[in-house]
């Protein structure tokens, strides 16, 4: 049998017996508990030059959490121009089908990529230059929108203003720009500022997600997917108000 599926199987039979009770109102209140049975609809940001690992192991942990909890999730891919085939930073080609539509998010998902220290090329950089996934960025945040980023993803947050003031982190060779940017860094794996959570570190994507999942879906739906995985999330977590 394959190993995944042998993994799901047992992971559904755990979280299918814990079910009733992690999601009643009594526990949850009534309209986190609503909240829980609905998708949590994910957005992932494409360009070209974009890390593989920063947009791929986001897209699998929210995936597996999708079959995991009761609500499930819905992952998709998604950029600011039309859908099209995006080259990934090792040339790994990813077809985005949908448009950036951040009213129909819950969470959208910065990756970074490209060379940071030249200062230009395919990735981040283009993106800051030519100016339109900052902007479409600093026009997304609205009640109930959670934007995070992960690695060199955090500098287009910073490029639309998003981090000013606030506690996030990115890449290391990245960090002394986020603060004088005007980010109140924070040596974490993961800053978890409410609306804004933000990761550093390429391999950062895999304990943004598995964070975001515990957040938004709880302990026994994370601790699912790192068990499928094979993989315990490391690091540190700040998040306002317990730090």
């Amino acid at each position: 049998m394959d190993r995944r599926r042998f993994l799901h199987r047992t992971a559904v039979v755990g979280t299918t017996a814990i079910g009733a009770e992690t999601l009643t109102a009594t526990a949850l209140g009534t309209e986190a508990a609503a909240a829980a049975t609905r998708p949590l609809r994910v957005d992932i940001v494409m360009f070209d030059g974009v890390e593989e690992l920063d947009c791929i192991a986001p897209y699998e942990v929210f995936s597996i959490a999708s079959a995991h909890s009761q609500g499930g999730a819905k992952v998709r891919y998604v950029t600011t121009g039309r859908p099209r085939s995006v080259r990934a930073s090792f040339g790994t080609r990813i077809e985005v089908e949908h448009r950036w539509a951040p009213a129909e998010a819950d969470l959208i998902v910065v990756p970074g990529g490209g060379a940071y220290t030249r200062g230009e090329g395919p990735g981040i950089w283009d993106e800051i230059h030519s100016g339109v996934l900052p902007r479409a960025l600093a026009a997304a945040p609205r009640k109930g929108l959670t934007i995070s980023s992960l690695c060199t993803g955090t500098m287009l947050l910073s490029a639309a203003g998003l981090t000013k003031g606030r506690p996030c982190t990115t890449h290391q060779v990245a960090k002394a720009d986020l603060e004088e940017q005007g980010g109140v860094v924070k040596n974490a794996r993961v800053v978890d500022d409410g609306d804004l959570v933000t990761a550093g570190g390429v391999t950062s994507g895999l304990e943004l997600s598995l964070w975001l999942v515990k957040r938004e879906r709880g302990a026994e739906v994370a601790t699912g997917v790192e068990g499928m995985l094979e993989y315990e999330a490391r690091g540190t977590v700040w998040q306002a108000g317990l730090c």
